[in-house]
């Protein structure tokens, strides 16, 4: 059984058939369209892996890595301008003590 001979599909044409046959009543439309979400988001879903039980908690795993991430990358963006900066600082502070010769 290929994916557009699924059980789904059947229904999904005959609801659209209901609808031609009834002039597209709106609550028919309606079932038509809903039928056809579920159907992509659990067709998507299952393209990514995310079909079963455990979908959830690896939607929570990932979101909290992607954090860890963002912290990671936050804090290594401020240690490094702290880095730079204290390089600076003793730079400068090394010019001056050359400058008015406080270093032999």
């Amino acid at each position: 059984m290929s994916q557009n001979d699924s059980p789904d599909n059947d229904r999904l044409a005959r609801l659209i058939k209901t609808a031609e046959y009834q002039g597209a009543n709106v609550g028919t439309l309606e079932a038509i369209i809903a039928r056809a979400a579920e159907e992509g988001a659990t067709r998507a879903l299952a393209r990514c892996g995310l079909h079963d039980d455990q979908a959830g908690a690896d939607i929570r795993e990932l979101r909290g890595l992607l954090d860890a991430w963002r912290d990671t990358k936050r804090t290594a963006r401020r240690t490094l301008i702290h880095w730079v900066f204290y390089f600076l600082l003793v730079a400068i502070l090394a010019g001056v003590a050359v400058r008015f010769k406080l270093l032999n």
